[in-house]
């Protein structure tokens, strides 16, 4: 069986599609794109306010253009402190909110990287999740949560029958499918795993005709070196921010 046969049941929604989706990049505004788009079916909705469920992912968004009644939607998903996770978007706070956390990052698109399927890359599926679960805490690569697995295909390397590293397909928009979850075991650091994962995740990410891209933080320099060695390139700097709504 081949590496493409093998995630065929990952796929999702086949087929490249335009750039432009609404009026806008889907890039820029993410996991609206995402919400809106091949994601939809995992959206929640308060108004144009969505998010995915939490045990999924933590994210939420708002259309590229929210006015007031968009903002008041986005308060109903508000935690019990009234704090609110926003991906990569630089939408001005409306008066009353304040921001509580700002992580500034880079988003980065891989059109040129070295998308090659890995022959000791195995299939990780929900009978590993604990496993991936007590890596990502080890690593801490960023939110992976135990339904995370759902949102597309996640590869793993195993050495003495342990995940030492790991990465999978996170948001999925038009076009475009993010890489993300990238994380190596400490004790396996140094042997180039990660970006022979990488390189596996977005060889099934560009099977179906789409353009792989991730995030990282923006003082990571070591990860954007390697993924710009991958033929990653920045597109933008971005913030990952946690909001907390009006009380």
């Amino acid at each position: 069986m081949t590496q493409t046969q093998t995630y065929a049941a990952h796929e999702g929604t086949p087929g490249p599609v335009p750039g432009t989706e609404g009026g806008f990049h889907p890039l820029d505004h993410p996991a609206y794109a995402a919400l809106t788009g091949p994601h939809a079916h995992f959206a929640e909705r308060s108004g144009r306010a969505l998010r995915y469920p939490t045990a999924v992912t933590p994210w939420t968004a708002l259309p590229p253009d929210p006015g007031p009644s968009d903002w008041a939607d986005l308060a109903a998903f508000a935690a019990p402190d009234g704090t609110l996770p926003l991906l990569g978007t630089d939408i001005e706070l409306p008066d009353g909110w304040e921001t509580t956390v700002d992580y500034a990052g880079v988003r980065m698109v891989g059109d040129a990287v070295d998308a090659t399927p890995d022959p000791e890359a195995v299939l990780l599926t929900v009978d590993d999740v604990p496993e991936m679960l007590d890596l990502v805490a080890r690593t801490q690569p960023g939110p992976f949560t135990p339904r995370t697995i759902e949102l597309g295909t996640y590869l793993g390397i195993r050495q003495g029958g342990a995940i030492v590293a790991m990465a999978g397909e996170r948001l999925h928009l038009p076009g475009y499918t993010e890489v993300s979850a990238v994380c190596t075991d400490p004790d396996h650091r140094g042997k180039g795993l990660a970006g022979r994962l990488v390189k596996a995740v977005a060889a099934v990410v560009k099977e179906r005709g789409e353009t792989p891209f991730l995030h990282t933080g923006a003082d990571n320099t070591s990860a954007i070196r390697l993924y710009e060695s991958l033929g990653f390139h920045l597109r933008n700097t971005t913030h990952f921010r946690t909001v907390r709504a009006p009380r």
